[in-house]
């Protein structure tokens, strides 16, 4: 895995975490006349590319949006097909991904996968644990407002009192607890719509959209997206002096 940045003068600005919402790949194997699985099979391809980008640019932590608690509803054939497409992942990159200083955290709900796929996201968060060049952020069964809902539930479970809840706290009983909120969030094949994704964290980050497919969405595409974000002013509410 490449270290070294690319020489490019527009790109000034770097978001520390990164979201991507990865859309677009079942239209991309329609277009093929192919499989829905098909398109999901090239954007995890696709994704080790751009990881590898990611720590080229210096980005310290890339979220992605791979399967949603609203994805349940679609095809049992594509939800299975995901499902194996992940344990396949996990499987065959693991070893590669571990050796190149990737962590690997999960961020969703472990109720209705599998026993063993549980047993490989498991095994995944362990060996990486220690490891600093990139964190790989996987929101796999994850919905935002099921993870505000989740927060809730453990936040009362423990006792707190209503007058000591703060967003900070709130904060600290999210999946991404421990993670900073993204800077940036890119949403790939033209929709303009969060679905649901890190809808707490991501509530100052810069949003970018292309009409670009996930599988097509390479290191030119994702270069794109950071000189946009170079070029925008983070105000975080307030107004800069210049």
């Amino acid at each position: 895995m490449s270290t070294e940045p690319d020489a490019s003068p527009e790109i000034t600005a770097v978001p520390h975490h990164l979201g991507i919402i990865m859309d677009g790949n079942g239209r991309w194997a329609k277009a093929r006349g192919m499989p829905r699985v098909a398109g999901h099979q090239a954007g995890v391809d696709n994704l080790r590319r751009i990881l590898e980008h990611c720590v080229r640019r210096e980005v310290k932590v890339l979220s992605i949006y791979a399967f949603s608690t609203e994805n349940w509803g679609r095809p049992q054939e594509e939800v299975s097909g995901l499902m194996r497409l992940l344990g396949l992942a996990i499987q065959r990159q693991l070893n590669d991904l571990n050796k190149n200083g990737v962590r690997i955290l999960h961020s969703g709900r472990m109720e209705g996968i599998n026993p063993q796929l549980q047993k490989q996201i498991l095994h995944a968060l362990e060996v990486t644990r220690n490891n600093e060049r990139i964190t790989l952020n996987v929101a796999f069964n994850y919905g935002g407002r099921a993870e505000i809902v989740d927060a809730v539930r453990h936040i009362i479970q423990d006792g707190v009192e209503p007058d000591n809840l703060s967003e900070e706290l709130l904060s600290s009983y999210l999946y991404t607890a421990n993670l900073p909120d993204p800077d940036m969030v890119i949403r790939t094949g033209g929709e303009w719509r969060l679905s649901n994704f890190l809808i707490w964290q991501a509530a100052y980050a810069e949003y970018y959209t292309t009409p670009t497919y996930w599988p097509d969405f390479d290191e030119v595409e994702l270069d794109k997206a950071l000189i946009e974000y170079s070029r925008r002013e983070r105000r975080f509410g307030r107004v800069l002096q210049k």
